[in-house]
C-alpha cells in the first residue's frame, strides 16, 4: 500500500481476529513505532506486548482494577473479556523523563505518535487495528501491573490482528473548512 493512500484512507477495525502480527511482520511495527518524532532524542515511551498468556495476564488485571474501584459484576465481566477483542495488543507508556528540557507533555504527544506509526505499520502489512484508551489509561491498578513509574502515562493500547470484515477501500474525505486556517 502507498504511504499517501494509507493515511489518506486511515481507519480503526474493532473487529480482530487471529492471525496477529508475528515475526518480521511484528517487529517491522515495533520499528515503525521508534521512528516516531521525538524531540530531544529521550525515546519516552516502552511498548509492553501481549499475547496469548499475556492477553490472559492483562484480562485478569482490568478485572482487579474493575474490582479495586467497585465498579459492580457487570463492569467487572466487561473489564475482563475486554483484552479478548483482538490476538495482539501493545500497551504504549510515556515514560516522562522529569528535570529534561523537554516538556511533560512533548514527551506524552511523542509517546502518542509511536501508536500511529506502529497502527499505520500494521495495516501497511495486511492486519488491522484499533487505539482504545478509556479509563484504564489513568488506572492506579492499571498503572502498577503494567510497571509504571510515578510520572509514567498509559498513552493507550493497540490492538492488532485480522479484520473480521474487509474494510470499504477508500474513505470519504472530510470536509476540512472547519479545522484549517492560512495566516
Amino acid at each position: 500500500m502507498k504511504a499517501l493512500e494509507l493515511l489518506l484512507n486511515r481507519r480503526s477495525v474493532s473487529r480482530l481476529t487471529t492471525p496477529a502480527p508475528q515475526g518480521e511482520a511484528l517487529q517491522n511495527i515495533l520499528a515503525a513505532g521508534m521512528r516516531a518524532p521525538d524531540h530531544g532524542a529521550l525515546r519516552p515511551w516502552h511498548f509492553i506486548v501481549m499475547q496469548d498468556e499475556g492477553i490472559d495476564r492483562f484480562s485478569q488485571l482490568l478485572h482487579q482494577a474493575a474490582v479495586d474501584s467497585n465498579l459492580g459484576h457487570d463492569a467487572e465481566e466487561k473489564a475482563k473479556s475486554a483484552p479478548y477483542r483482538a490476538p495482539l495488543i501493545i500497551a504504549v507508556l510515556a515514560k516522562v523523563m522529569e528535570n529534561s528540557k523537554i516538556p511533560e507533555w512533548e514527551q506524552v504527544v511523542s509517546a502518542g505518535c509511536t501508536v500511529h506509526a506502529m497502527q499505520m505499520a500494521a495495516v501497511a502489512q495486511g492486519f488491522g487495528g484499533i487505539w482504545r484508551t478509556g479509563s484504564w489509561t489513568d488506572d492506579d491498578t492499571v498503572h502498577t501491573g503494567l510497571g509504571c513509574n510515578e510520572h509514567d502515562k498509559v498513552v493507550g493500547f493497540l490492538y492488532l490482528g485480522t479484520p473480521v470484515l474487509k474494510a470499504p477501500g477508500n474513505v470519504a474525505t472530510p470536509d476540512m473548512t472547519n479545522f484549517v486556517s492560512y495566516f
